[in-house]
């Protein structure tokens, strides 16, 4: 786990730039604006925030099923946004997607062996003997029995739907997974199943995951690093047990607050933010959290904070770290 697998740099995507309404210019919608990050071979890297902070366009862009604006991916050393369609589509080997909705992924008029022989189909992979015994392994190999192969979407449950979408992801053998808030559509009960799942497959396949995701439980349990997004940028990232346990950005020590614990005895300080996160076509000056942090200060209105390392792997945006203010 020494190399970087995936090298994002200054990623950016503005959505309806140089739009015009009724004659009025309409402000780009800025859903990413600026994210850098790394992954190493076998890591997996948490992504967390509210709805609408940018996690999943972030994934999207890597996949390039949607273009950026700006930035530069580069995974094992190329830079995916140089590629043409072609070369992209033969890249996709190497980086594959489970969704977030079950339901959704599925097409529903294929069976569940189409559905994952198809990738395999694409990229020209073995023959029709073959990518049916491999089809057979996958199912067993996510819990599903080989039997399963001959049913379709509908008659399966959520849980069992996710397991397929992990299914055609592996069929191709890939390098990287990028996983959409894999388990936020299923029950409590069937998170914990599908999220063991992930973490064996892991071991057992040489996997690295991008782990998208709002839910800070889920991504503690299956994290080595994590990375805190806010309105198209990320403002905190460091090892999963520094994180959780020494965080410094007040966006994520809220987030954290807001996380149950199952001990009535317990008191936990909860850290209220008030307001709505603003909208990404119209965002704050300065620092995007000021309006609703606790500790604001005059230069977070005016002034955009460096996102800086402050520990060893820990990194911060928060002029509450710079070195003429005190930290918190």
């Amino acid at each position: 786990m020494t190399e970087s697998l995936l090298d994002v740099h200054d990623l950016t995507k503005h959505f309806g730039a140089n739009r015009q309404i009724l004659k009025k210019e309409q402000h780009p919608v800025k859903a990413v604006d600026g994210v850098s990050f790394s992954i190493k071979e076998g890591e997996t890297l948490g992504l967390v925030g509210e709805s609408g902070c940018g996690k999943s366009t972030t994934g999207r862009m890597l996949m390039r099923l949607i273009n950026p604006t700006d930035g530069s991916i580069r995974f094992q050393g190329k830079n995916l946004l140089e590629m043409n369609d072609k070369d992209m589509r033969l890249a996709r080997k190497d980086i594959q997607m489970i969704f977030q909705d079950p339901y959704a992924s599925l097409n529903p008029r294929h069976r569940v062996e189409r559905i994952i022989e198809e990738p395999m189909i694409v990229h020209k992979m073995g023959n029709k003997v073959s990518r049916k015994k491999k089809v057979h392994e996958l199912l067993e190999t996510v819990g599903l029995n080989s039997s399963h192969a001959k049913r379709y979407p509908h008659q399966f449950s959520g849980g069992q739907r996710q397991r397929i979408g992990i299914a055609r992801a592996l069929a191709v053998e890939p390098k990287l997974i990028i996983a959409d808030e894999p388990v936020s559509a299923l029950d409590v009960s069937i998170q914990s199943q599908v999220l063991n799942l992930l973490e064996d497959l892991q071991a057992n396949f040489d996997l690295t995951f991008l782990f998208i995701a709002h839910d800070l439980s889920v991504v503690k349990h299956i994290s080595d690093r994590v990375g805190v997004m806010y309105l198209g940028k990320i403002v905190e990232m460091a090892d999963r047990d520094e994180l959780y346990n020494n965080p410094k950005h007040p966006y994520t020590k809220a987030l954290l607050s807001s996380v149950p614990i199952p001990d009535p005895e317990f008191e936990q300080d909860y850290v209220e933010l008030k307001g709505d996160m603003p909208s990404p076509s119209d965002p704050p000056k300065g620092c995007p959290f000021h309006t609703r942090c606790p500790h604001v200060m005059d230069v977070c209105k005016s002034a955009v904070p460096a996102y800086q390392e402050k520990e060893d792997g820990h990194t911060v945006a928060c002029h509450l770290y710079d070195d003429q203010y005190m930290a918190i």
